[in-house]
């Protein structure tokens, strides 16, 4: 119900976003959790939880970004993984050959050579700390998304940030949508008008 509302929010990003996926094994089978995030505002502008992550599944889930974002994304910060720039080019247009100058600009972070995509990661720390205790999502694949999506509500509306300033994502991102302090009973309200 909320997020049919928050689904189809336009937000205001900076100008870097940065997508990576989470590994999960339910029912004894390899799953996963991909996200894209604002670097600036610290939202979350998309995400997903899959079985596999094929190159359609992951260029769904870039392309709610960008629908998200708009034209505001310069930057698209991810890990190694080998799909990811026929993904950005499928999502974003990025090194696309009919395009001379690309509106966007793939940087590509590999742990071993620099480092981490450490807000990224901090996420998915956050995003653990809470699944681990969920015993592996026993039950169906949409149940494990339901569960998911949640956590993406709570993190962009509800959660504050100490990186921006101990504010709500979503007083970043939105600072037009104004909440209440029961901001899930607003959201609840909000996505019933």
């Amino acid at each position: 119900m909320i997020s049919t509302l928050t689904n189809n929010l336009q937000i205001e990003s900076g100008i870097e976003l940065m997508s990576d996926e989470m590994e999960y094994h339910r029912l004894g089978e390899q799953n996963w959790f991909v996200d894209v995030m604002d670097t600036e505002t610290h939202f979350m502008v998309a995400s997903d939880y899959m079985k596999s992550r094929t190159i359609d599944n992951l260029t769904r889930v870039l392309k709610h970004g960008k629908f998200v974002t708009g034209e505001q994304v310069k930057v698209i910060t991810t890990d190694g993984l080998k799909g990811y720039p026929r993904i950005l080019r499928k999502a974003f247009g990025v090194n696309n050959k009919f395009k001379i100058n690309p509106k966007v600009q793939h940087n590509i972070v590999i742990a071993s050579e620099r480092g981490f995509n450490h807000k990224i990661e901090r996420l998915h720390n956050t995003i653990r700390d809470r699944t681990k205790i969920m015993r592996g999502f026993h039950g169906s694949l949409e149940s494990a998304k339901a569960i998911m999506k949640g956590m993406e509500i709570y993190y962009n509306f509800i959660r504050k940030h100490q990186g921006i300033e101990n504010k709500t994502s979503q007083k970043e991102a939105i600072p037009k949508l104004t909440l209440s302090t029961n901001k899930w009973l607003s959201l609840i309200k909000l996505s019933k008008t």
